[in-house]
């Protein structure tokens, strides 16, 4: 197992020859949206794909690039987590408990430890090599409310060239005294971090109040702020995880209309806003985040250890509202980095709502794989620079093994089609299936080395 510690310096073009697969658009609404070359190539530049296609139709373009070859594997567009928090990577598999007892016991005594750089700056190092060693190459992480937090996983992400999203906690109540900021200070801090970081490499920095229960109504509007400030700028906060938290979010801002109502009155519904869970919404609130193009972020790992509940796949992706999704680990509450362990649950929570409601329609390998890929890219306004191998776009790419264990290899071998082939990765994947992953070009990970 090897990783480059600083991508930057590590040589960006290149070809890589394998089995090609990738997404142009959504299968949960087309028949048209793969893109797939049993023997491909693509050609990277400077870090970017310049040509993708069949090898034997290519292979006089290259030239003089190192060629680095993958027989029977499935090379793939990055995997993209929608919603992690790289503060509660050390909480990992904390005893399950429901939300707000979990947050009291486990995740806020662990966050107070992020006021420490050296703490902050281990924890955010171990973190980006287990996305990179899962296959990860964006994601859209939480931090703790000290700006050094911040500091920590964007020096971190920065030095490997990855796309994160990431921004200081706000929380000015119902949490310890040492976690917790000022409207004042969560805007001058949040500020002067997003002049420090959004837009520098690959950085981008999103307003993150944790939830409604741990911000006052002024320092929501403090975080509204913020976005009005700079437009360009992302959202990501938690919604509607579970129904005690609902019925709390009722009592502490009773003129809202629901849970989605407080957010928008502070101006936090809009494009580039992600809304982590979002299982316990009325019809009222989906139609609202569909129209103003927010997206929620699938978390099936936590929502099911924390007993939170499913999330309706079959509503977000209803065509008369559609929503866009991504999928989320989850750390500390979701129990795995791997975006296939996340897949193969998401199934499972699909399948589930489709056998309460009578119907068999749970998700296939294609829908899965897109939610990780393209899916995610979209949620986050990102589908122009990553989530799938195609011409000008960024080469976070990734490299999938098919038998990296002898039972996989086992039923791989029996696979008759691309798509099963993807469902059994989903479903039986995990972080050793990541033979290797590229940043940019350029190779981050190599699972053998």
């Amino acid at each position: 197992m090897s990783f480059t510690r600083d991508t930057r310096t590590v040589e960006n073009s290149r070809a890589i020859r394998g089995h090609i697969v990738t997404f142009k658009a959504d299968p949960f609404f087309t028949d048209d949206f793969l893109v797939e070359y049993s023997d491909g190539l693509v050609i990277i530049k400077d870090g970017k794909v310049s040509e993708v296609g069949d090898y034997q139709a290519l292979k006089g373009k290259i030239g003089d690039l190192k060629v680095d070859s993958y027989p029977d594997k499935i090379i793939s567009a990055g995997f993209v987590d929608s919603h992690i928090h790289y503060s509660q990577t050390e909480i990992i598999a904390a005893f399950g408990k429901h939300l707000i007892d979990w947050l009291n016991d486990y995740t806020f005594p662990c966050e107070m430890q992020f006021k420490e750089n050296e703490h902050a700056n281990e924890v955010a190092s171990i973190f980006c090599d287990e996305l990179l060693r899962n296959g990860t190459t964006t994601s859209m992480t939480f931090t703790a409310t000290y700006p050094e937090s911040v500091d920590a996983i964007f020096e971190a992400a920065h030095q490997r060239n990855m796309r994160i999203i990431a921004g200081k906690v706000l929380m000015d109540r119902n949490a310890p005294e040492g976690l917790l900021d000022t409207a004042e200070t969560a805007y001058s801090d949040s500020k002067a971090l997003a002049e420090k970081w959004h837009g520098t490499g690959r950085l981008h920095y999103a307003v993150t109040p944790r939830f409604a229960p741990t911000s006052t109504p002024a320092e929501l509007e403090a975080a509204g702020q913020l976005l009005k400030d700079d437009p360009s700028l992302w959202m990501h906060t938690h919604l509607a995880e579970q129904i005690p938290e609902c019925h709390w979010v009722a009592q502490l801002f009773p003129k809202a209309r629901n849970y989605l109502d407080v957010y928008d009155k502070a101006g936090l519904v809009r494009e580039r806003s992600m809304f982590a869970h979002c299982i316990h919404l009325d019809m009222q609130e989906r139609i609202l985040m569909s129209e103003r193009g927010a997206a929620a972020a699938h978390c099936p790992t936590s929502n099911l250890f924390l007993g939170s509940g499913l999330f309706p796949m079959d509503i977000a992706k209803n065509p008369k509202h559609p929503t866009r999704v991504g999928l989320g680990t989850d750390i500390g509450a979701g129990t795995q980095f791997s975006q296939l362990s996340t897949m193969g649950e998401a199934y499972k929570v699909s399948n589930l709502l489709s056998m309460a409601n009578g119907k068999r329609t749970p998700i296939n390998g294609m829908h899965l794989f897109f939610l990780a890929t393209l899916g995610g890219a979209e949620a986050m306004y990102l589908d122009d620079k990553i989530g799938s191998i195609a011409a000008g776009k960024e080469a976070d790419i990734i490299v999938l093994d098919p038998e990296a264990t002898d039972l996989l290899k086992f039923r791989s071998s029996r696979c008759t089609d691309t798509e099963e082939q993807l469902f059994v990765l989903a479903t039986m994947g995990d972080e050793t299936t990541v033979a290797a992953t590229y940043i940019n070009g350029a190779l981050a990970y190599e699972r053998d080395q």
